[in-house]
């Protein structure tokens, strides 16, 4: 069986090694934890090696020039896509990887422990893999007291102390809120502008995702006529709560990619009366078609969103619909089978102004989002 989306490099990595012959033996969710945590761990010396190589790049030229994107600055495209860190606890750690932008989330107004384990399952042959988590987070209220701890430990590190200045790594800050469960879909407004009034004060964006599988009754409030309401409610609140601000936080909604073409285009044209400042496109798929791996594997796996290289195709189908519709303007951030550079450059030609990754980052290992990054760094530096 041939192998799906992975790169030269990614074939050398001792990581790949680690994840096909010890970590598939592990529990996914398990492996999850441990990995984050070693991940926190290591930060120590992960910031320091992520700021040398950036402050280095941007003094030789061979980086490329910082993006501009929603009035906010970014040291690369590729970011880290919600799901990864659901309750901002890692924020710091993941950019000292190479993220150049980390979106926490997703973040319901009321803490939920989610789905029944098992909720997480890969599907290897596919680099791909099915979760059900449900949306489970510590809730809005935990969340904005971590961010605003965090806010206070990094607002300003000792002049003198090179160490402090190295391990922060300022990357933008996306806040990705959903609905919980147990809250009635008549309800669904309420809560949404509780999570955005807790959480707009700490993002530098804020996504409203209507998008998973794994909240039932979620995915309809995608419909233009429940959208609508929904999203002008939360920019309100948060331009309420942020009102001291220079400029408003920027709002965007993540869409599905099981959407028909033409709601595809329906909620472009409601981003732009909105004016909205972007839309993320896309989360995961219930869609389990022209999978490689056999009948009995993706049984076993269950239902929920299906992420990882399945989803390219039909990701970047929805980008080019968007792009076509909103102009040039809106910014566009797309996620979704992004594996390797050949996959990040096509998205980037299917109209998206940043990307985002999760499912090729477990694949791929900690050096995965800095590598994506150098290469389209480096292509872009010489395109100029």
């Amino acid at each position: 069986m041939p192998e799906v989306g992975i790169d030269r490099a990614a074939r050398a990595d001792p990581y790949r090694l680690l994840f096909d012959h010890v970590l598939t033996r592990t529990d996914p969710e398990t492996a999850h934890r441990l990995a984050f945590a070693a991940i926190r761990a290591a930060r120590p010396l992960t910031a320091p090696w992520t700021s040398r190589r950036r402050n280095l790049a941007a003094r030789t030229g061979r980086g490329g020039a910082t993006l501009q994107a929603m009035g906010l600055s970014f040291p690369g495209r590729l970011g880290l896509a919600a799901g990864f860190d659901k309750n901002g606890v890692g924020i710091d750690a993941l950019a000292a990887l190479g993220f150049a932008f980390v979106e926490i989330g997703t973040v319901t107004g009321e803490p939920q422990p989610g789905n029944p384990r098992p909720r997480l399952a890969r599907l290897a042959t596919d680099r791909a893999v099915v979760n059900r988590m449900g949306f489970n987070n510590d809730g809005a209220e935990a969340v904005a007291r971590r961010l605003s701890a965090r806010s206070a430990r990094t607002s300003e590190p000792p002049r003198h102390d090179v160490a402090a200045k190295l391990r922060r790594l300022d990357v933008p800050l996306g806040i990705n809120i959903g609905k919980t469960k147990v809250v009635p879909e008549e309800e669904a407004v309420g809560d949404y502008e509780k999570s955005a009034g807790l959480l707009a004060p700490y993002a530098d964006y804020l996504v409203v995702n209507v998008s998973s599988p794994n909240t039932p009754g979620l995915r309809d409030l995608q419909s233009v006529e429940r959208l609508e309401p929904l999203l002008a409610a939360v920019r309100r609140r948060a331009d309420q709560v942020t009102a001291e601000r220079a400029t408003r936080v920027p709002l965007l909604v993540k869409i599905a990619p099981d959407l028909s073409d033409d709601d595809v285009l329906a909620v472009a044209d409601l981003a732009v009366a909105l004016d909205l400042d972007g839309i993320v496109a896309t989360n995961t798929t219930v869609s389990r078609t022209g999978l490689a791996s056999t009948a009995a594997q993706v049984e076993a796996a269950g239902g929920g969103g299906l992420s990882g290289a399945p989803l390219r195709a039909r990701a970047g189908e929805v980008l080019r619909l968007l792009r076509g519709r909103v102009g040039p303007d809106l910014t566009l951030i797309g996620v979704g089978g992004i594996s390797t550079p050949d996959d990040a450059r096509q998205r980037l030609d299917d109209g998206a102004d940043l990307l985002q990754a999760y499912t090729a980052f477990i694949y791929g290992g900690p050096w995965w989002p800095s590598r994506i990054n150098q290469t389209l760094q480096a292509s872009e530096g010489e395109a100029r």
